[in-house]
């Protein structure tokens, strides 16, 4: 299984609601979870357990 492409849709407190670009399949993950420098709007790889920030 290759990246997944997340878009960061909402940030709801400690939780961020992340849409899967390919899919559209939403799901919930939280903050201490994702970079620092996440916000909404956001792109994220997801790759080997790891979240980083692609644009």
């Amino acid at each position: 299984m290759g990246p997944i492409i997340y878009k960061v849709a909402r940030i709801d407190g400690d939780y961020a609601h992340l849409t899967n670009t390919e899919t559209g399949e939403d799901v919930l993950v939280a903050m201490a979870l994702l970079p620092d420098e996440t916000d909404e709007g956001i792109v994220l790889r997801w790759e080997n357990f790891e979240y980083s920030v692609i644009g």
